[in-house]
């Protein structure tokens, strides 16, 4: 089995072709086709391939299945024996991805 680690959203992700992963949000609408080119590593059946720090015209073609957000997130803060009491949610934007291929 083919894997290759990739870089986006400043985080790594480890995918095989065929995976679903949540990653941050691109702007690209659901159905449409994305390419990452900042592949820093490849690993199959006959030997890997690690990139300095990418490896040069390998890419993973990937299609967007939606644009979503995360659950929400409670942030609470207070400080004791002041009155100081804030409440603020948060939910982070993702896109979900299917990796279609690694051409490398």
């Amino acid at each position: 089995m083919k894997h290759a680690i990739i870089e986006t959203g400043g985080k790594q992700y480890r995918v095989a072709e065929g995976d679903v992963i949540f990653i941050e949000k691109l702007n690209v609408e659901a159905g449409e086709a994305v390419k990452f080119d900042r592949v820093l590593a490849v690993i199959d059946d006959e030997g890997s391939v690690f990139g300095k720090p990418v490896i040069e015209g390998a890419t993973v073609a990937a299609s967007v299945v939606k644009n979503g957000k995360s659950k929400k997130v409670r942030v609470f803060k207070m400080k004791p024996k002041k009155g100081y009491r804030r409440t603020q949610g948060h939910r982070q934007p993702y896109t979900k991805v299917q990796i279609e291929a690694i051409n490398a």
